[in-house]
């Protein structure tokens, strides 16, 4: 499993590209066709024509990486040709690869607490305690 930096954003090309190439040209794609920075960070995803091989280019402090996958059988969802990159988070890039359509998905709603008065912004953990016998007892 790959983590990415927090401040890392994920733009997926939509429409098909040709992966045949390699580092240099998914670079020269990035920077001369999207406009985008290709060393800053930021991970750009590309499908082939039947949308059965990702491929995957992000920069690090120690260099490139291209990663690939390619599925045995069946097809990863695609974006029709339209807007030239599609913005995604690191959670909706992880659905896509895991074989999720994301189109047939949605985030749930859900309550989190509000900050107390002074506290800082983020929500403590609301992890229910360890089950022991006296609190299983008075669950019942």
């Amino acid at each position: 499993m790959f983590t990415f930096g927090g401040n890392a954003r994920v733009f997926l090309a939509t429409g098909s590209t040709d992966l045949r190439g390699g580092f240099n040209r998914l670079h020269a794609l990035i920077a001369h066709e999207f406009g985008g920075q290709p060393l800053n960070g930021d991970l750009y995803v590309f499908a082939n024509r039947r949308r059965d091989l990702l491929k995957i280019f992000f920069y690090d402090a120690g260099g490139l990486w291209l990663c690939t996958k390619r599925l045995e059988t069946g097809t990863y969802r695609w974006p029709a040709p339209g807007a030239r990159l599609v913005t995604l988070t690191p959670t909706e890039l992880q659905l896509l690869v895991s074989g999720l359509d994301l189109t047939a998905t949605r985030p749930r709603a859900w309550w989190t607490p509000p900050p107390a008065p002074g506290a800082a912004a983020t929500p403590a953990a609301t992890t229910p305690p360890p089950a022991t016998p006296g609190n299983l007892a008075a669950a019942r």
